[in-house]
C-alpha cells in the first residue's frame, strides 16, 4: 500500500468520515464502496456534488468514502492509488491536475477498477464517463449573453477584466469560451488576466489589484465560485458597486445578494449535486457489469435578477 504523508493521512481520515467510514473499513464493506476523490471542501459546488454523491450512494446502498485533497494534486494520486490498494469498487475523480491524474486512473483501470470523471476534463484515458457541463460552450454562452448586455444596458461599451484560475484546466477552459466570444466585438476592450489560483483570498487580492489597476474597467468574468467570490468582494472593498458589473460561475449567498444589490449581472449555475449522483450512478452500473454513456452532460443556466428566485432557499 502507498504510505500517505501525515498532512494527506489526516485529511484522507478527516474526508472518509464525512461518508462515515474509515479508510481501513474500506476493504471489509460488505456492500460496494465507491470513492469519490475531490479537490477541496471549502467551495460550497464540491460541498453540493458530495450531497449528491452521497444520496445516490445511500439509495443504491452503497458506501461512499471522500477524499479532500485540500487542493494538493499530489495528494489526488496518493489516494487514488490507496483506494485500489484498499479494492474499492469504483472510483470518482474531480481532477486538480488533468494530466497529472492519468498515471494514477490508469492504475485503477489496470486494476478493474471502473473511474468516472467529474467537472474537469480528463484527455483520452480508460476512463468510463466524464460527467459535467460543457465548459467552452457554457463560456461562450456567458460571452454572448455579456455582448447583449453591453448593447442593451452599458450603451454598447464596456471594458472588462478576468478573475482566472490559471492552475485549472477547466476554468481555463472557462476563461477562453468566454474570451473568444467576446474578442473583437464592437465596442469591448480587455483590461487582461489575473490569477486567482482557485482560492477565495487569492481571487480577493487578484481582484482588487486588477480594479485598482484599472480605474476605468466597467466589468469582471470570473471563472469559478473562489474567483467570483473574490471578485465581489473586491468590488465591494473598492466601494466599486456603481462602476463595476460582474459575471461569473457558481452561486453563493454572496453571489445573490450582489444580484439583489445591481452589480452582480449573470452567475452560471451548475448542478453539482446532479454531477455527484451522476457519477455514482454510474459506477453503480459499471460495477454491476453494464456500460454508460461515455459523455454524460449536466446543464447549466444562467442566473439573473429576472430568474434568481428559485435559488434563494439553496443559498440562505
Amino acid at each position: 500500500m502507498t504510505i500517505l504523508t501525515r498532512r494527506m493521512l489526516t485529511a484522507a481520515l478527516a474526508a472518509t468520515a464525512f461518508a462515515g467510514i474509515s479508510l481501513g473499513s474500506v476493504a471489509n464493506a460488505a456492500e460496494k464502496t465507491f470513492a469519490l476523490v475531490q479537490i477541496n471542501q471549502q467551495a460550497l459546488f464540491f460541498n453540493q456534488m458530495n450531497e449528491g454523491a452521497q444520496k445516490a450512494a445511500d439509495a443504491a446502498g452503497a458506501k461512499l468514502v471522500i477524499f479532500n485533497a485540500n487542493n494538493d494534486p499530489a495528494a489526488q494520486n496518493s489516494a487514488i492509488e490507496t483506494y485500489i490498494q484498499q479494492k474499492v469498487d469504483g472510483l470518482a475523480v474531480v481532477a486538480i491536475d488533468v494530466n497529472g491524474i492519468m498515471p494514477a486512473v490508469q492504475q485503477a483501470a489496470a486494476a478493474g477498477i471502473p473511474v468516472v470523471a467529474i467537472d474537469a476534463i480528463l484527455p483520452e484515458g480508460p476512463q468510463k464517463a466524464q460527467i459535467g457541463v460543457d465548459n467552452a460552450k457554457a463560456g461562450a454562452d456567458m460571452g454572448k449573453f455579456f455582448l447583449d448586455y453591453v448593447k442593451s444596458d452599458m450603451d454598447g461599451k464596456v471594458k472588462y477584466g478576468v478573475v482566472g484560475a490559471l492552475n485549472s484546466f477547466i476554468q481555463n477552459v472557462r476563461q477562453e469560451g468566454f474570451e473568444t466570444t467576446v474578442k473583437g466585438a464592437e465596442g469591448v476592450e480587455t483590461a487582461g488576466v489575473v490569477d486567482g489560483q482557485n482560492i477565495q483570498d487569492n481571487a480577493l487580492a487578484a481582484a482588487e489589484n486588477l480594479i485598482t489597476g484599472n480605474p476605468d474597467m466597467t466589468a469582471v468574468y470570473a471563472t469559478g465560485e473562489p474567483a467570483l467570490m473574490g471578485a465581489i468582494a473586491a468590488v465591494e472593498s473598492q466601494g466599486k458597486q456603481a462602476d463595476v458589473k460582474i459575471f461569473g460561475w457558481d452561486l453563493t449567498a454572496q453571489a445573490i445578494a450582489g444580484i439583489d444589490a445591481g452589480y452582480v449581472t449573470a452567475v452560471i449555475q451548475q448542478d453539482p449535486a446532479a454531477m455527484g449522483a451522476a457519477a455514482v450512478d454510474a459506477l453503480k452500473t459499471l460495477s454491476d457489469g453494464g456500460s454508460v454513456e461515455k459523455t454524460i452532460s449536466v446543464p447549466i443556466t444562467i442566473v439573473t435578477k429576472e430568474n434568481v428566485e428559485p435559488y434563494r432557499a439553496v443559498f440562505k
